[in-house]
């Protein structure tokens, strides 16, 4: 199931399911928003304070719900991640979304959201920035623009250089996934992610390697990589080591997770927490192909 793709005067609406973000993080999204031909609802969690959170669960979820149900916006775009949505995604209706499905922009702690909504009803979302990486140093930067050509509908291929730690192959499968914390997380609950011949993409930031490792061995013995068409790896940031090392990179680390397996694996990829961050759309058919020269990731279009 894919949403309409946007057009000129489309509305999108912003909202933050997780933690707090103040309207002048916003304000360029919203100004770029405009500029590029869309109409912007900015929702009530935008500015509110309670402690870590853009306001209560109930005040998070009322403002989520509300604009997945209100016919009148087009695309959701998050204010920010951190953390949040597990908290209210049980409550979630989607009955209304279900019946008018509309496009959902953001990562991180969204991963919550991509998962539940992918587990669910299976809807096309877009990992991607939220408002913070909109400014006017990034305003024309290929990636801030990939945000725009997702929810329109243009085309999307992402050329990768290449790694030793790459399996080179070809596949054409569903692309699902987000961020490893949060997919590990979402385990034998309501919004655990199917990978079962999927292409699956992880990223992650901030982690010890040795709780990248865990979480590895936690969708492992899940057999959540036993099946998989490819493996797509974004950005790995800030990752820590301990006092004594734990001996392995972080490539080292995946590639020793996914050695008994033949499909193919693909470092590199532009997105997660970096400055760098392409959209692509969970959910969709895409074509990622491996070699040693580089790779090509590439969105299988439907009848725009």
């Amino acid at each position: 199931m894919r949403p309409p793709y946007l057009k000129e005067g489309s509305v999108i609406g912003i909202t933050c399911p997780a933690g707090y973000v103040s309207h002048e993080r916003i304000a360029y999204a919203v100004t770029l928003l405009q500029q590029g031909g869309f109409r912007v609802v900015v929702g009530k969690t935008v500015g509110s304070e309670h402690f870590y959170f853009s306001g209560t669960d109930e005040e998070r979820l009322a403002d989520l719900q509300s604009m997945m149900d209100d016919a009148g916006i087009d695309a959701i775009l998050m204010g920010r991640g951190g953390y949040g949505m597990s908290r209210i995604i049980d409550r979630l209706d989607l009955s209304g979304f279900a019946r008018r499905p509309k496009w959902i922009c953001g990562f991180s702690d969204i991963t919550v959201l991509h998962g539940h909504i992918q587990a669910k009803l299976g809807v096309h979302t877009i990992h991607g920035p939220m408002c913070g990486a909109f400014n006017p140093d990034t305003a024309q930067a290929p990636h801030i623009l990939s945000v725009l050509h997702a929810l329109r509908g243009e085309a999307m291929v992402y050329d990768m250089p290449p790694s030793p730690f790459n399996r080179v192959g070809r596949t054409q499968a569903i692309l699902t996934g987000g961020n490893l914390a949060i997919l590990a997380h979402l385990t034998g609950s309501a919004s655990e992610v199917d990978t079962r011949g999927k292409i699956l993409f992880i990223e992650d930031i901030g982690e010890h390697l040795y709780n990248i490792d865990r979480l590895l061995l936690n969708l492992k013995r899940a057999g959540k990589l036993d099946h998989l068409a490819g493996l797509l790896i974004g950005s790995f940031t800030d990752m820590q080591d301990t006092t004594r090392p734990f001996g392995q990179t972080i490539e080292q680390i995946i590639a020793d997770k996914v050695a008994e397996y033949d499909y193919p694996v693909c470092f590199n990829f532009p997105a997660g927490h970096q400055d760098v961050n392409f959209a692509f759309v969970l959910g969709a058919m895409h074509t990622l192909e491996v070699t040693t020269q580089g790779s090509v990731l590439s969105l299988v279009r439907d009848n725009v």
